[in-house]
């Protein structure tokens, strides 16, 4: 049956929402456990002072900062989640409100406790961490002491805190003025006038109509021409409060002070950037490809996103998605498929739209509740079947985190995330690949597979390099202009896009529309994460039990080990070029199987 409109949140059937109530019962339950949010925090003095009498003072703060993140992250995940199935529901939208304000107010109350732990003697910190007291925070503990070198007076870090809400203005600010004030206009089409938006810009890029995509692309860089300037401005002024805060902390740079938290080499991100520019003459090999099948003359800017295998028929309820990605996924074993599944077909899925429903996918993993996943599932995409493995593959990763560790230290970084999910892909993509009789089908998958890892490899590396050129001219004292900005990403289009790409007057303004730039130094995890995802899907269907069993010990990782550890207990070593070196090898095969699928 063909959807005419937009279901209620209230004509979804609950068998298709997710179960919330492990986090709380309901609205009234969420509103108990914020008043004992903010009774709790009254408890906070009576710990100051204390922390260096002995190791059963240090274990009862300890035991209290327990307790308290784990009800605030029930409360926020509550909260986050129910505004998230309607987000124009008043309701929701105050309790996310309310507790980011009583969020603030618990961590200035607590700033004094990283300075006064860290004041205690090192040898009496050493002694305080062998008592069997502090087994569950120990990882925490030791891994405070870490910032010692960077950790400022009690004074100074509440002043720290008191501002930290001001930190996003520039990014907040960008995103009002690119998604409210922009007026993009509509742009004529066989259809009648459509309105060109942010969300739908993407839409245009995909048209088949080359003249459309041309004339969209005209309208939405000309309202970054006229903003240019404001753009460059934010822009700007977030670099600038990154190198700021860098400096204040006493790091060497900004890039020093992003990648210290997991403990990452700065060579990871320079071999990262190395080893792509040896390796983009399979990406070039792609252009030329892509230029070719689209029967151009020249390849444009707005040709990148024109589909050159046109979307095979596909068509997989719910529970037949689940059951392909469970049959996927079998070489991971019974346990992780069962768990899989039936929390997808439980209450861990809200599945389809409804009016207001946020847009997109995610999952949410908490540590006292089940890792939830939030789906827009359409039962006509395939690509709606590779989000819901993606998003299966952060529950699992989320599933065995929260149960194999204490809550201090359960979750994993950003910088491991996205290695269960993308391998959850690789496995779906190698099991439809093998599995599909259909030449059509086949095309199509091989086309995508490509297309996704040149936008998570090569395109994240781009913007990686792009941050670290941009901070490294304020730190050297240069002026951040529009023009700076435009003549740097400008250079690395012409790099990365290679001799078959004729770029526009306005491409380099690409540089001042990416929002991931508001919150540096993490687009480059997305490279290294898909190169290790690549790597040890290879290793365990290539390998044996022994191999599964290292991919399960990173699954159960959490947050026991910095990532590069934790990763190569997986099997798989980031701190060398191999990994990025063997994932530009599995896109430059991609590409020769899509050349020979399209010759056929």
């Amino acid at each position: 049956m063909i959807q005419t409109k937009i279901p209620l949140r209230s004509e979804i059937a609950e068998a298709d929402k997710w179960n919330l109530s492990k986090l709380f019962e309901n609205d009234s339950a969420w509103e108990a456990g914020f008043g004992e949010f903010e009774k709790r925090q009254a408890e906070a003095p009576a710990f100051k002072g204390t922390l260096a009498q002995s190791a059963s003072a240090l274990a009862a703060l300890m035991r209290f900062l327990r307790e308290l993140g784990i009800l605030e992250e029930r409360l926020a995940y509550y909260a986050d989640l129910r505004q998230c199935e309607d987000e124009g529901a008043n309701e929701a939208r105050t309790m996310t409100g309310r507790l980011t304000i009583a969020a603030a107010a618990s961590e200035a109350a607590l700033s004094w406790v990283t300075p006064e732990i860290q004041a205690i003697p090192n040898p009496k910190i050493e002694e305080f961490l062998k008592s069997e007291l502090l087994a569950d925070f120990r990882i925490y503990i030791t891994r405070l002491l870490r910032w010692k070198p960077y950790i400022l007076s009690e004074a100074e870090e509440r002043i720290i805190a008191v501002q930290g809400e001001a930190d996003g203005i520039a990014g907040d600010a960008f995103s009002v003025l690119t998604n409210v004030d922009f007026d993009f206009g509509t742009i004529d089409t066989p259809d009648g006038e459509r309105p060109l938006s942010q969300s739908t810009w993407s839409v245009f890029m995909e048209s088949s109509d080359r003249d459309l995509r041309r004339r969209a692309y005209t309208a939405f860089y000309k309202q970054f021409e006229a903003h240019k300037t404001t753009l460059a401005a934010l822009f700007g002024g977030s670099v600038k409060k990154d190198v700021i805060k860098a400096r204040v902390r006493g790091f060497g740079s900004a890039r020093e002070a992003a990648l210290f938290p997991d403990n990452v080499p700065l060579s990871v991100y320079d071999n990262l950037i190395a080893t792509i520019h040896a390796n983009l003459a399979p990406l070039h090999r792609y252009y030329a490809l892509r230029k070719r099948a689209l029967k151009l003359g020249e390849l444009r800017h707005y040709d990148t996103y024109a589909p050159i295998v046109p979307e095979a028929h596909w068509k997989a309820s719910w529970d037949e998605a689940v059951a392909m990605i469970a049959e996927a996924l079998a070489p991971l074993g019974a346990e992780y498929v069962d768990t899989l599944r039936a929390g997808l077909a439980g209450g861990w899925a809200d599945r389809y739209e409804n009016k207001g429903k946020r847009s997109g996918a995610f999952s949410a993993g908490s540590f006292s509740a089940d890792p939830y996943i939030l789906m827009n599932y359409k039962e006509s995409s395939i690509r709606d079947l590779f989000t819901l493995a993606h998003e299966g593959g952060h529950s699992m990763h989320s599933y065995y985190s929260a149960r194999s560790n204490p809550y201090m230290h359960y979750g994993y970084t950003i910088f491991e995330a996205e290695v269960a999910s993308t391998f959850n892909e690789e496995l779906l993509f190698r099991y439809l690949e093998r599995s599909t009789a259909s030449p059509e089908l086949q095309r199509y998958i091989v086309n995508k597979r490509a297309d996704d890892i040149l936008a998570t490899l090569y395109r994240q590396t781009m913007f990686a390099e792009f941050e670290k050129r941009t901070h490294a001219l304020e730190e050297a004292g240069e002026a951040l202009t529009a023009d700076i900005f435009r003549t740097e990403y400008r250079k690395l289009l012409e790099q990365y896009f290679g001799p078959d790409m004729v770029f526009e007057a306005e491409s380099d303004l690409e540089g001042l529309r990416i929002p991931h730039f508001y919150r540096a130094f993490y687009v480059y995890k997305y490279s290294t994460g898909i190169s290790a995802a690549l790597a040890l899907a290879e290793r365990v269907l290539g390998g044996g039990e022994g191999e599964k069993a290292d991919y399960f010990k990173f699954l159960r990782s959490g947050g026991s080990r910095f990532p590069i550890d934790s990763l190569r207990v997986a099997g798989v070593d980031l701190s060398c070029a191999a990994p990025v070196e063997a994932a530009c090898k599995v896109f430059a095969k991609l590409v020769d199987k899509l050349e020979a699928l399209l010759a056929s």
